[in-house]
Parts: structure tokens; sequence; C-alpha cells
């Protein structure tokens, strides 16, 4: 095993993820001034993706503690160093807020519209509460995942199971705040960038896609990591084919969710309800919308179906891949139509916020994997989870 500090990450991958974060950077930092509602909505997308990924990580991490599961600590870093994501994310989430609030219609409702965000509303809507509850969501995930961090790398320093015990309560608190937190936020900074539509399972439906993208993103680190870097003794099979079982169970309850929204409200068939599907099943937006499905779905569940398919790095790979792409024309559905109803726009913008998002996640993560050691050294379910078969 590898001390700490001493990940091998290959340093050419650092120098294309640092490239791209760069060119990501300078292409949306252009956009502002040449394309500036094209260049806010592609920061929007990308904070929130880096929100969801820190998120997920943590997720991850928090079920594994009040579980009491073993399977997974031998790569546990890998999910606590993806919460290093959370601070950035929402840097970018407070710029569009502070900077361009105009992003969102009900922030100067125009007249005939005013009715669409009356009473309760128009009292959940006013910018100074919407403004706190960001704060406090932001607040609440930062605090509780960097405590739960900071108290996993300091078993690795005394190896009390107090530590444990406590990681275990500010889990239980976390998932019990963010079940909360998470599924408001979902409706708070996508669902009112069309205030005149509501869906109750709007919040659920994002926290399915946002710990799906999550888990592709874990696979996709800990083959990295376990071919080339400091978890090439830890990682086995075993571990590549749980997580392949969690990335089929959890894109095929994205698509449950996915399947109930739709179903429901096509059954209804009330129009301030179809207005949100409307816009997403004509001309070119039809067939990204039946992409979606496809990729955040089909493939997935397809793909994994056979046991070896979950064991074989390659394979499982190249899923991962395919529901990261998923997720991301999944939040461009969720915030782009409305805006651009006429046909999808995709150009050096949208490629700029998604060549700074990948770029700069792996730099963050590289950062905060390499501040402590690699496996959880003195945690006592670790020789379980090295050896799980």
């Amino acid at each position: 095993m590898t001390a700490p500090g001493s990940s091998s990450t290959p340093d050419r991958a650092l120098r294309v993820a640092a490239i791209l974060a760069a060119a990501g950077g300078a292409a949306l930092a252009l956009g502002f001034l040449v394309a500036p509602d094209r260049a806010w909505m592609n920061l929007l997308l990308a904070s929130f993706a880096l929100v969801g990924l820190g998120l997920a990580g943590l997720f991850f991490v928090a079920f594994e503690y009040v579980t009491g599961a073993g399977w997974s600590v031998a790569f546990r870093r890998v999910p606590e160093a993806m919460t290093a994501l959370l601070p950035a994310g929402a840097l970018g989430l407070a710029a569009v807020f502070l900077l361009h609030p105009s992003i969102y219609p009900w922030t100067a409702p125009v007249a005939g519209k005013i009715e669409a965000v009356a009473h309760f509303k128009h009292w959940w809507l006013s910018r100074p509460f919407f403004l706190l509850r960001a704060a406090i969501y932001l607040a609440i995930w930062i605090v509780l995942g960097r405590a739960m961090v900071r108290t996993s790398r300091r078993q690795d320093q005394d190896g009390a199971l107090d530590h444990t015990r406590r990681n275990a309560r500010l889990s239980a608190i976390f998932l019990v705040l963010a079940g909360f937190t998470v599924w408001l936020a979902s409706y708070d900074w996508i669902m009112s960038l069309e205030p005149d539509w509501s869906s109750t399972i709007f919040g659920v439906y994002h926290f399915a896609g946002m710990f799906t993208s999550g888990l592709a993103v874990i696979i996709l680190l800990v083959i990295w990591l376990s071919k080339r870097g400091p978890l090439h003794d830890v990682v086995n099979p075993a571990h590549l084919q749980d997580l392949g079982t969690l990335l089929f169970a959890f894109s095929t309850f994205w698509a449950y969710i996915w399947f109930s929204q739709y179903m429901l409200i096509w059954y209804a068939n009330i129009p301030e309800e179809t207005v949100y599907f409307t816009r997403r099943m004509h001309g070119i937006w039809a067939t990204l919308f039946l992409m979606n499905l496809l990729l955040n779905w089909a493939v997935p569940f397809l793909a994994l179906l056979p046991r070896r398919h979950k064991r074989d790095p390659a394979i499982l790979g190249k899923v991962a891949l395919v529901v990261l792409a998923g997720r991301w024309l999944d939040l461009y559905l969720s915030i782009f139509p409305p805006f651009t109803p006429a046909r999808p726009l995709f150009g050096v913008w949208e490629l700029g916020a998604l060549a700074a998002v990948a770029g700069g996640s792996l730099l963050l993560f590289h950062r905060a994997f390499c501040r402590a050691s690699p496996v959880p050294l003195r945690d006592p379910l670790l020789a379980e989870s090295v050896h799980v078969h």
C-alpha cells in the first residue's frame, strides 16, 4: 500500500486535465462577454453537476457508515475525495444566483405571468429567501462533508473506534438533512427555471440522476487508480462487481422515477403540467428526449446484465462513461429548452463548460486524494474489504 501523499496518478492525465480546465474556463469567461445568456446557463449546469458529484460521494460514504458496510472500505478515499468538488460547485452557483439572477424568470415576472407565481409560490420564490435557502443547503453539505472526511482521516493516526462511531452518527444526520435539502435544492435551482410548472417527484428524480452519475465517477476513478495508481493491490473484481451492481440498480431506479413522472403527467393531461414535456418532445428536442432514456437506463441495463461484464474493467468503464454522458444530457434537458425552444444549441460555450467540469473535477479530486493515505489503513473493516469475494 502507498504512503500518504504518494499517489502515483499519471502526470500526463493531470496535464490534460489542467489544459481542459484552463481552456473550458477561458471559453466560459469569453462567453460572458459574447453570449452571456448561454454562458450563464452553462455555468449553472456545470456548477450543479459539480455539486451533484460531490454530494454523491458524500452519500456513498454516509451509506457505508450507517449500514456498517465493509466491502467498500478499501476504496473509501475515492468518494471522500470527491467531496472536494462541493465548494467549487458552490462558488459557481453563488456566481449565478448573485450576478445573473435574471436567468430565473420569477425574479422579474412579466405582465400576465404574475398569477403563475402568486400566493405560496410568490413567497417561496422571493430572492432573499431563495438566497438564504441556498446558503443553508450548501453550508450543511460542506460542513458535514468536511467533518466526516476529517474524522475518517484522523483514524489513520490512532485507529480509535470512536472515529467510526462518530462518523456513523454524522452520516445519519447528513442523510436526514440531505434528504430534504437535495430535494428542495432541485426545486429551487432547476425546476424554478420554469415557474409555471411543478412536479412533486422532481427532487427524487434529480437525486436518482445525481447518485447514479456519482457511482459512474467512483467506478472510473477506482478502475483508473487500481490499474495505474495506489489501489493496484487493493481493488479486486469483487469490488467492481458490487459497484457495477449498484450502477445497474440505480440506473433502473432513475428510469422508474423518470417513467413515474412522465406517465402521471401524460395520463392526467393537465395543460400546466404537460407544458414541461411538450417543450421537450418536438423537433430535435424529441431525439434528445429519447436519447436521455437510452443513455441513462437502456445501455447500462442491457450492458450490465451479465455478471462478467460487471467484473470487466473495460466494459464497466465504458458503461460508466455512457452514464455520465446521459447525466449531462439530462441536466441539459432540464435547463435549456425554455430558453432555446426552437432547437437545442451546442457550441463552444457548452463544450467549454463540459471541459471545465471534466478537467477541474479531476484536478480537485487528485489534490484531495493525495492529502491522506490512499486507503483507510487503520479502519477495523479494511481487512474484510481487501479480501471481499
